[in-house]
């Protein structure tokens, strides 16, 4: 089983919102414990807040709904969230559909008959490796065409 999704899906889910969360907290912590708010400087605690519910929205967009890791068995997927991982055959994906143009990169799956994950999963997939300025990953086009062949068998 080869395994099609980005490995740095524990980073993006996990690691980075740390990083951002604990930035902003440090900062409105250093303003709060050097005084800038009783001195009438109050964007030293308003922007770190501001900063951390924007955070909190785009990753909650983003982010926090891909699954962990996705293998390629073949004729089905087998996808894994947390503790939890569903087995869903090629035929049972009605569109792969990629969004190259933001970072992480995302493949939405959206499924005939929902899953345990629901109606639609959505993964980081695989970094190509080639040097290229091409937005195509082979991944997903692989995919795109063996989900087609499987739902006309």
């Amino acid at each position: 089983m080869k395994k099609i999704s980005s490995g740095a899906t524990v980073f993006y889910k996990r690691l980075f919102p740390l990083l951002w969360f604990g930035f902003a907290g440090f900062v409105s912590v250093m303003a709060l414990r050097d005084g800038l708010v009783q001195k009438g400087q109050w964007m030293f605690l308003v922007m770190p807040i501001l900063v951390g519910l924007i955070g909190f929205v785009i990753m909650r967009q983003v982010l926090w709904d891909l699954v962990d890791e996705v293998h390629d068995g073949g004729d089905y997927l087998l996808i894994r969230k947390g503790d939890e991982q569903e087995r869903v055959p090629l035929k049972n994906i009605m569109n792969v559909s990629a969004t190259t143009h933001i970072n992480p990169p995302r493949v939405t799956l959206r499924l005939v008959t929902p899953g345990k994950f629901g109606t639609e999963v959505t993964f980081t997939p695989a970094r190509k490796t080639s040097f290229s300025f091409s937005t195509k990953n082979p991944i997903v086009d692989d995919l795109i065409v063996r989900v087609d062949r499987a739902r006309r068998a």
